[in-house]
C-alpha cells in the first residue's frame, strides 16, 4: 500500500524550517475588529512513530524495542535475510551522468580512477569515456559498480551501484542500487539527528528498513525516492557514527505484522497524541492506531499558535469559503483528535472542508488545530 503524502521530512531540519518562516504569520494586526488565533499541536500527519516522542521515551530509558512497540501496535520484531536489494531516485538527467571509482559497467572492466559516462541514445544507455568515445552498448539500464562506493558527478557518493535508466521523458533517471542495510545508514542522520540517544536511533533504524521494503513506488527504474516523498536519503557523505552503530546494532531487523512487513510511517512530533491511519489516509491498518505520546513536548512544534487578523483569516480560507468568515465549527475529529471535518460559516453560506485543506491554507503545522475567535482585539 502506498500513499501520495506520508510527512514532511527531513523531521528536525523542515522543523527549522518551518519556524524560521513562521514570523510572518505569527504578525497579526493589533488593530483588528475581530481577529482568529488558531492552536495547533504537532508537526506532521501525526500516523506511526513521533520522532520527538520516540526521543522523549529514550531519554526515560526505554529501549527501541519498548518504543517500536508503543508506536506500533501489535508489531513484533523480526529479521530479513538476504541483501534485499533497494532502488533509490537520487535525480535525473537530461544530459550526460558522469560516473567515478567504478570498476565495471556493461560488462566492461573499468580503471576506478578515471571517469565515465551514462549517455542516452534512442532508448538505450552507452557507456562512454569521460571524453564521450563510445565504449559498450548497455541496453536500457547502465549498471555502474566498484568496491563498494561509486562517485557520481554533481551527486556525491553512495554505498553500492549506479544504474541509469531511460525514462518517459527521454532523460536519464540516475538511481542508486544497494542493500535496504546500508541505504538505512544514509537515511538515520536525515531523518533523526545523529546527537539523540542511542535507543532513538535505533528505532527510527527499524522503522527506515521497514519502511523502505514496503513504501515502493514503482518507478522508472526505482521504488523510492531519496527525499520527503518517501524518506530523506543522502547517501555516504551524510553519515555519522553513531548511526551507523544504530543500524549495524540492528542489522536485518524489521517490525512484523501477523507474518508480513510492516508500513511503518512516521512523522516529526505528535503533539500529544499520534493519529489512526484511517483518520489520515483513509485505510484501517491495525498496528497505525493512535497511541498516547506524552514525551513529545521538546519538540518546537508540539503546542503552536498562529494569529490572524479578521481579514487576513478571511483572504486566507477565501478559496474554501463563501464570504466572509463567520466561525468555524469542527465537525468530525480523529483520535488525536486531528481534524478530519470542519464547516465553515461564512456571510454567504456553510461549505465544508477537511482538516487537510485547513492546513494547506492557513499555513498550518498539523490538522490539530482549535480556532478562536476574539472580538474587539
Amino acid at each position: 500500500m502506498s500513499y501520495s503524502r506520508r510527512r514532511p521530512l527531513p523531521i528536525y531540519l523542515a522543523l527549522l524550517a518551518a519556524l524560521a518562516c513562521a514570523c510572518g504569520a505569527f504578525a497579526a494586526s493589533a488593530r483588528a475588529q475581530v481577529a482568529w488565533v488558531v492552536h495547533g499541536h504537532g508537526f506532521g500527519h501525526g500516523v506511526g512513530m513521533s520522532a520527538y516522542g520516540a526521543y522523549g521515551y529514550a531519554l526515560k530509558g526505554k529501549s527501541y524495542q519498548f518504543i517500536l512497540g508503543h508506536y506500533y501496535t501489535g508489531t513484533s520484531l523480526g529479521t530479513i535475510s538476504g541483501p534485499n536489494v533497494v532502488r533509490v531516485l537520487l535525480s535525473t538527467s537530461s544530459g550526460d551522468v558522469d560516473f567515478s571509482e567504478a570498476t565495471s559497467a556493461c560488462r566492461t572492466k573499468l580503471e576506478p580512477t578515471r571517469t565515465y559516462q551514462a549517455h542516452r541514445l534512442g532508448n538505450d544507455v552507452v557507456l562512454r569515456t569521460s571524453a564521450g568515445k563510445p565504449i559498450a552498448r548497455c541496453g536500457a539500464t547502465l549498471r555502474a559498480a566498484g568496491k563498494g562506493v561509486i562517485n557520481i558527478a554533481g551527486v556525491g557518493r553512495y554505498r553500492g551501484a549506479l544504474e541509469t535508466v531511460v525514462n518517459e521523458n527521454g532523460e536519464l533517471n540516475v538511481v542508486n542500487a544497494l542493500s535496504v542495510d546500508n541505504y538505512v545508514k544514509g537515511v538515520i542522520p536525515n531523518e533523526s539527528p545523529p546527537s539523540w540517544p542511542m535507543e532513538e536511533l535505533k528505532a527510527q533504524a527499524v522503522a527506515s528498513r521497514s519502511f523502505a521494503l514496503t513504501g515502493g513506488v514503482e518507478g522508472d527504474g526505482y521504488d523510492l525516492y531519496s527525499d520527503t516523498r518517501s524518506q530523506v536519503y543522502k547517501g555516504l557523505e551524510s553519515e555519522y557514527t553513531t548511526s551507523d552503530q544504530a543500524e549495524e546494532e540492528t542489522a536485518g531487523q524489521v517490525l512484523m505484522y501477523e507474518g508480513q512487513i510492516a508500513e511503518t510511517l512516521f512523522s516529526a512530533c505528535s503533539g500529544g497524541k499520534t493519529e489512526s491511519n484511517e483518520n489520515v489516509f483513509g485505510a484501517a491498518i491495525p498496528y497505525l492506531v493512535g497511541v498516547p505520546d506524552p514525551y513529545d513536548e521538546a519538540c518546537p512544534l508540539h503546542n503552536w499558535t498562529l494569529d490572524f487578523s479578521g481579514p487576513e483569516m478571511t483572504q486566507k480560507l477565501s478559496g474554501l469559503l463563501d464570504g466572509a468568515l463567520k466561525k468555524v465549527v469542527i465537525t468530525k475529529t480523529g483520535y488525536s483528535p486531528r481534524i478530519m471535518e470542519a464547516k465553515l460559516f461564512g456571510t454567504g453560506g456553510v461549505t465544508t472542508v477537511t482538516g487537510e485543506q485547513l492546513e494547506v491554507a492557513l499555513s498550518g503545522y498539523s490538522t490539530w488545530m482549535t480556532f478562536e475567535k476574539v472580538v474587539g482585539k
